[in-house]
């Protein structure tokens, strides 16, 4: 079955149900072991992913043609979803009963945000200072966009396997690297 041109999928300028059941049925096992991974990688519920892309892409055949490469769509939008996943639990506040003060009212003040923002500012120059591709790979980890393994391994031009690796060393690289900083401010101060 073929899901890439358009015309197989529309009738009158529509989809009909029987072609969007066929590319449901056609996608189902490779939503669910992508799902799996990428909810096992991510610390999310599977079943969360699959429900999202499903919703993503009835909402897409609804207003649009289905994708023109639907596993390759189906992949990214998995990927897409753990990021988004990652980034809402990283954002989330579990509510402590008698804390006193609303969970979003505690914590910095602009003390504490001032010297957030200077440890930011040291640990990111302390990244560029690394050796080799460590700070490609580090700034990479750090990133907003959380990028997978496999993302970050293609866009380094490595092999996902040696990332771990690759990983550790540059750790140990920059934990040397800003222990040094720190020995030499005590020195100092």
């Amino acid at each position: 079955m073929t899901y890439g041109r358009p015309g197989n999928h529309r009738r009158g300028g529509r989809v009909t149900p029987h072609m969007t059941h066929d590319l449901l049925a056609f996608l189902r096992p490779l939503l669910a072991a992508e799902a799996l991974a990428e909810g096992r990688a991510c610390g999310a519920e599977p079943g969360d992913l699959e429900q999202a892309v499903w919703l993503r892409l009835l909402e897409r055949l609804a207003a649009d043609a289905p994708p023109a490469d639907p596993p390759d769509w189906l992949r990214r939008a998995v990927r897409a979803e753990a990021r988004r996943s990652r980034r809402t639990a990283r954002r989330e506040r579990p509510y402590t009963p008698g804390a006193g003060e609303p969970a979003e009212d505690r914590g910095a003040g602009p003390e504490a945000r001032a010297l957030a923002a200077a440890r930011h500012r040291a640990l990111h120059a302390a990244v560029r200072r690394l050796p080799g591709r460590c700070p490609r790979l580090i700034a990479a980890l750090l990133s907003p966009e959380d990028p997978t393994y496999r993302e970050i391994a293609g866009e380094l031009g490595i092999s996902q396997g040696s990332l771990g690796p690759e990983r550790s060393r540059c750790l140990a690289c920059l934990r040397r690297l800003l222990a040094a900083e720190v020995a030499g401010r005590e020195g100092r101060g």
